[in-house]
């Protein structure tokens, strides 16, 4: 057996992609100063015209997703970190902005095997959300540092692991199984009457 582990010293082969939702820019920009500094400290070149991260900005934080999941789809990055802010109000606006951008996020990350980062700061008020971007910490560092880790976490996995694509449904299924399914569609036709 072997224990497999991402690890932060590694870090000059890997590419990212930062989604930073426009939309609180207060936030998200610290947020991003915050991936930055990291990144850098441990060896990434984060210049924008550099190899090694692309910044993409959307509107909000329901954006986020569907240009995350694009993004993971070229696979040229290692991990992409999802930024954004959303601040509770006085409607349920709220609740269903971050439910969908969670469940949005997470399915970029399991339905293309890249990494996706969720990095979308969640608070009641627009002081919970600079304390977490700044003034007392910075997550755009935690943030970063989970992208660090699971990038090269993935990259050992894929290069001592085989590990088959996910392309549907069917090629998990076992092989008997396959061969009933297969059998019972050429039958079918004769069933009904071709």
């Amino acid at each position: 057996m072997a224990v497999f582990e991402g690890t932060f010293t590694q870090a000059e082969p890997l590419r990212f992609a930062l989604v930073i939702g426009r939309f609180n820019d207060l936030v998200t920009g610290k947020l991003v100063e915050g991936c930055q500094d990291c990144l850098k400290r441990h060896g990434v070149d984060t210049n924008p015209h550099g190899t090694q991260v692309d910044y993409v900005w959307v509107p909000g934080s329901f954006e986020v997703p569907v240009v995350a999941r694009q993004l993971a789809l070229t696979h040229r990055y290692d991990a992409i970190i999802c930024l954004g802010a959303v601040i509770r109000g006085q409607t349920p606006h709220f609740d269903y902005v971050a439910a969908e951008v969670t469940k949005g996020i997470a399915a970029s990350g399991f339905q293309t095997g890249v990494p996706v980062i969720y990095g979308i700061l969640t608070a009641d008020t627009m002081q919970q959300a600079l304390e977490r971007a700044g003034i007392k910490s910075n997550k755009g560092w935690d943030y970063a540092m989970n992208a660090l880790e699971m990038g090269s976490l993935m990259r050992q996995l894929r290069a001592n692991v085989e590990v088959e694509p996910y392309r549907n449904n069917s090629q998990s299924l076992p092989a008997s199984l396959k061969s009933a399914i297969a059998a019972d569609l050429s039958a079918a036709p004769e069933e009904m009457g071709g």
